[in-house]
């Protein structure tokens, strides 16, 4: 199975080892780790992220898990898309996005998002998508409402991030949903 997709301005492909420098660029970040359930990655920590997930990459006969997000011009490394199984039993899987700060603002998680909505409910048969998100993370849930996602709940202090409980809200998207939107009739 052919495990890189291409958009208008990016390539989306599994996680390589070679990539926890560029991981690390913007993971260590304070703001980015804002809103995630993990501290700024240290080096080593980056490093165990890029062999993880290049690894699961490497010996899965999934669709990977992760997907590291380059733009196609430039061929620089400016995020990832997280795409991880959450029901197996019921067809599911739960989408985010984790972007350099620099490449922030411009599009690039939606459309990186889209993509990966267009693989799931077409190549892979998949019934649902969901995602989280903070609340206080304004960016993330316009990017999950301009997919089309319906926000099913508001979870109340569910999740610990940076030592403290926080909420969440949930988003979720059907399969007949996603090809309403992008295939009218």
């Amino acid at each position: 199975m052919e495990r890189t997709i291409e958009t208008e301005r990016l390539i989306l492909r599994p996680i390589e080892v070679g990539d926890w420098r560029a991981i690390h660029r913007f993971a260590s970040l304070p703001d980015v780790a804002r809103y995630l359930p993990n501290e700024p990655f240290t080096e080593s920590d980056s490093q165990a992220f890029a062999l993880r997930w290049s690894e699961q990459a490497r010996q899965g006969d999934e669709w990977p898990a992760v997907m590291g997000v380059l733009l196609k011009a430039e061929g620089e490394f400016i995020g990832y898309v997280p795409f991880e199984p959450f029901s197996q039993e019921y067809h599911t899987r739960e989408i985010g996005w984790v972007f350099d700060p620099e490449y922030q603002g411009q599009g690039y998680a939606t459309e990186a998002a889209r993509a990966v909505l267009d693989l799931a409910f077409g190549k892979l048969g998949l019934h649902r998508i969901v995602a989280t998100c903070d609340p206080r993370n304004t960016a993330s849930h316009r990017v999950m409402e301009k997919l089309g996602m319906r926000r099913e709940g508001h979870h109340i202090k569910d999740v610990r991030i940076g030592g403290e409980w926080a909420d969440e809200y949930f988003y979720a998207i059907l399969e007949e949903e996603w090809l309403a939107l992008t295939h009218p009739r």
